[in-house]
């Protein structure tokens, strides 16, 4: 065998990166899975082929559901900080229980809808479930933008939450299974990245109609109003897509299932080595009778200490997503601007509109990276970074006045711009991708759907804090509550270094064996030796 040069080194293979080494005949190379890596060299899949271009055409529809969450989150961060949107509902400037009440009520929504998300998904199917959230979510953001009053306004954020819960579950779930396993985490990761493609219209929006329409309500029952736009897309093209294929083979519809997979995943052939790998994963890891056809049984999560493991895995994640502080920077950024010396209005507005179009930047890089780097080593590093910008922007925040809430100088000010700039840059690249893409991961076919649906609600139950808690904390306690996320961002970094679990390198079928492990975060880290050559596949081992 020919001499080989090893590029691996020690935090490589802690955090489960792959290791290649090189040699003139074929690729010697460590991985997570032979026969995944032996169906990737011999398969004849092209990423830039027509098939593919339709395929990723199916993914962008269903990601679309995440532009959705992006624009509202943009949108009522920035209507707050408009002067006739706090007089029209009588709303005091600046947060408090009020506005607390008033913007989170769209969290409930989205808890009250958990026990139904998880059966019509399944029962329905994926683009179903796209569907039905994607028209909630056009009735919630016309009722919303029609509002004459509270309580109106109180029920279409009701609604819009209930919605959302739905597509939001759909919509990942799609993705993930109809993606090919060589380009899974790219493109699943590039889901919750859109996020800022709809907190970019959002932030611009607003900017313009509060510099244009600054004394009328247009300035912000337009932006409201224009809520609508993606989920509209939604609604129309969903009905468009071909289901799951794993849906379908859940679903006792087993040639329909081959029928895609052959026609997006083998260039039209059903014998293509990736699609009989998958193939023969469903035969082996799909029941026919689990209980994704039982509606009301959810004891599939929790029946087994590998079922545990990955619910714990999509706990984390939902409470590590929304709690490194990312409310302060969308929601809450004009009043973060405010306490860094930025006053004015238009002023706050344009740098959150700046804000996102550097975030969906540096989202689009952390999709990009993800199969390379895998998702601990990214995640783990992000929340290490966290941890240090909040106890610098802490520290110089404590500097303020505690009457003016001015810095003592402009450098000062610029430094904690600078430092919330930063970790927008870096929750972009580290954890943005992996909100949608890691807990439909950890998910087994079987528990998919009503696991999305508990992702949910566990992301609902973190932001209804997020949303209530920091809007009273930035009032009453300001610059003291980032103590708090000091200490969960460290937390987050132990948890995540000890306890999660890698996936990538393997098919979703293939997830099984590392969770059924005795320890699945040690499993997940190790390797199988091969040596891969491009069309004929693994020849030594």
């Amino acid at each position: 065998m020919a001499e080989t040069r090893s590029s691996s080194d020690g935090a490589n293979k802690e955090f489960g990166g792959v290791v290649k080494h090189e040699q003139i005949h074929g690729r010697e190379v460590n991985v997570e899975n032979v026969a995944l890596a032996d169906a990737q060299a011999r398969s004849k899949q092209n990423p830039w082929s027509a098939r593919s271009m339709q395929l990723y055409s199916f993914c962008l529809v269903a990601t679309l559901n995440s532009c959705i969450n992006g624009y509202d989150g943009m949108v009522l961060g920035n209507i707050n900080s408009m002067q006739p949107f706090l007089d029209y509902f009588g709303l005091p400037k600046g947060g408090g229980s009020q506005t607390g009440i008033f913007f989170s009520i769209y969290n409930i929504g989205g808890i009250v809808a958990t026990p139904f998300v998880g059966p019509m998904v399944d029962m329905w199917g994926r683009r179903w479930g796209m569907v039905i959230g994607a028209a909630l979510i056009v009735l919630g953001s016309l009722v919303q933008g029609a509002s004459q009053g509270r309580a109106q306004f109180i029920v279409a954020r009701f609604i819009l939450g209930f919605g959302v819960n739905i597509s939001a579950s759909a919509g990942p779930a799609y993705v993930v299974e109809i993606a090919p396993p060589s380009w899974r985490g790219a493109v699943t990761g590039v889901y919750n990245t859109f996020w800022f493609m709809g907190a970019i219209p959002a932030s611009w929006v607003t900017y313009g109609t509060g510099l244009h329409l600054p004394n009328s309500d247009n300035c912000w029952r337009i932006p409201l109003y224009l809520q609508c736009v993606f989920s509209g897309f939604v609604l129309i093209f969903s009905l468009l897509l071909p289901e799951s294929p794993r849906w379908l083979f859940a679903n006792d519809r087993h040639d329909e299932a081959l029928a895609v997979l052959a026609k997006y995943h083998g260039e039209g052939d059903p014998n293509d080595p990736i699609v009989q790998l998958q193939i023969r994963e469903f035969q082996e890891g799909i029941s026919q009778d689990a209980s994704d056809k039982k509606w009301w049984d959810y004891r599939e999560l929790f029946n087994s200490r590998g079922n545990l493991w990955r619910i714990l895995m999509v706990f984390l994640m939902a409470f590590i997503g929304q709690w490194s502080g990312n409310a302060v920077i969308s929601y809450f950024m004009p009043f973060a601007l405010e306490g860094a010396g930025v006053k004015d209005a238009d002023t706050q507005r344009l740098l959150s509109a700046l804000m996102t179009v550097v975030q969906f930047i540096f989202a689009l890089v952390g999709a990009s990276i993800v199969d390379r780097f895998g998702r601990r080593t990214l995640m783990f590093y992000g929340e290490c970074m966290f941890t240090i910008y909040f106890a610098i922007i802490t520290g110089l925040s404590s500097q303020t006045d505690p009457v003016t809430k001015n810095f003592p100088n402009k450098n000062m000010s610029n430094a904690v711009i600078t430092f919330i700039y930063l970790f927008g840059v870096t929750y972009s690249i580290t954890i943005t991708p992996m909100q949608a893409l890691y807990p439909v991961e950890c998910l087994k076919y079987e528990t998919r759907a009503k696991g999305m649906a508990l992702n949910g609600l566990f992301i609902g139950v973190a932001g209804f804090y997020n949303l209530f808690v920091t809007s009273i904390a930035q009032v009453n306690i300001g610059w003291k509550y980032y103590y708090w996320f000091i200490a969960e961002n460290a937390l987050a970094a132990f948890l995540i270094f000890f306890i999660f679990v890698e996936t990538k390198g393997r098919t979703l079928e293939q997830l099984d064996e590392v969770f059924n492990a005795p320890n699945p975060n040690k499993a997940s880290r190790s390797k199988q030796h091969a040596e891969i050559e491009k069309g004929v596949g693994a020849v030594a081992a």
